[in-house]
This record gives C-alpha cells, sequence and structure tokens, in this order.
C-alpha cells in the first residue's frame, strides 16, 4: 500500500503520495497541474492575503492555473510566467538559473523582452505552488529586479519544511519533508 500525506486546504482534501527524492528525503507530492476544485478554493484565499499588486509571476509549469485563476480574480489583463528555457520568439531574455528540490537539477528561468517591459517599474507577488527552499521564488525575484519590478509579495498554496517559518512569505498550509530512515 502505498503511503501518504493527508492535507486539507481550503476545504478540499487531498491525499499525497510520499515520494522519495533522494537517499534521505521524501516529500508529499502536490500537483495542481489538472486538479480544478482545488486550484478554485486556493486562488481566492491566497488573494485575499496578498498586498495590492499590479502583476503576477510565476514559473512554467505548476503555478500556472493558479496564477490564470488569481488574475481573473483580481481582475488584471495578463499575468507573466517565466519560461524554464529559451524559446524561440524570445528577444533579449533575462535569465537567471535556480535549483529545485524537486528537479535537483540546474534549470534556466527566463522572461521575454516584452514580459521584462511590462513588469518594470510595476508591483509584482511571485506565486508558486509550493516554495520549499525557496530557490525558484530567488531566481523569479532575481528577474523581477533585473526587469525594474517591485517584488511587493511572494506567495503559495504550500510552505514545504523550514519554508514554513520564513516572514517574507504567504501560504494557505504547512507541507512537512520527511526523512528516509
Amino acid at each position: 500500500m502505498e503511503e501518504t500525506y493527508s492535507i486539507e486546504i481550503a476545504g478540499v482534501t487531498r491525499e499525497l503520495p510520499i515520494v522519495q527524492i533522494s537517499d534521505n528525503l521524501c516529500i508529499a507530492s502536490f500537483v495542481i497541474l489538472g486538479d480544478t476544485e482545488l486550484v478554485s478554493v486556493a486562488a481566492p484565499e491566497i488573494v485575499k492575503k496578498l498586498p495590492n499588486v499590479d502583476v503576477l509571476l510565476t514559473a512554467e509549469a505548476k503555478g500556472i492555473p493558479l496564477v490564470f485563476e488569481m488574475s481573473k480574480l483580481l481582475d488584471m489583463e495578463k499575468y507573466i510566467v517565466a519560461r524554464k528555457s529559451i524559446k524561440p520568439y524570445m528577444n533579449s531574455p533575462i535569465i537567471d538559473e535556480v535549483i529545485s528540490i524537486t528537479t535537483q537539477d540546474k534549470q534556466l528561468l527566463c522572461l521575454d523582452e516584452q514580459d521584462a517591459e511590462y513588469i518594470k517599474g510595476k508591483r509584482v507577488a511571485i506565486i508558486d505552488d509550493v516554495i520549499s527552499t525557496g530557490g525558484s521564488i530567488q531566481a523569479m525575484e532575481r528577474l523581477v529586479e533585473s526587469a525594474g519590478g517591485i517584488v511587493e509579495a511572494k506567495a503559495a498554496i504550500l510552505a514545504e519544511g523550514e519554508a514554513a517559518n520564513r516572514k517574507d512569505i504567504i501560504f494557505l498550509e504547512y507541507l512537512p519533508i520527511f526523512e528516509k530512515k
């Protein structure tokens, strides 16, 4: 029988499979892609906690449904997605590198020149599904600053492990990290 971790987010319960990501570390796998119900209940709860912002930014791909729903609730005309590779359509992209707990490899985060121009001078909320080590959030912060934007908030549905102790992030629920014995 698969080991799971039960979590309740804004009244919705999910059983998350516990997966091993290194020799001594396991995490509860939280995937919002395709989970319309969870995104629909989490988005308004995060929006309530946000300060006034002009634009939402997330990293490709799991945060996309969340920022889409949040941008609708905030009546925003668009949101920005930091892509994980340089796309052929990108002119003069701003690039940063990150190592995330789930990928465990270096990956790029890129902003197209048009997205960077859109962010310039604006108050930005960086949104993710889960904040763990904070590497992805920090890389997105550097992208915003490089584009001339102002990071007004950093938010996620879940704060994993030590991230829950941070005072600079907004989150709905705590997600533990499991050490393998």
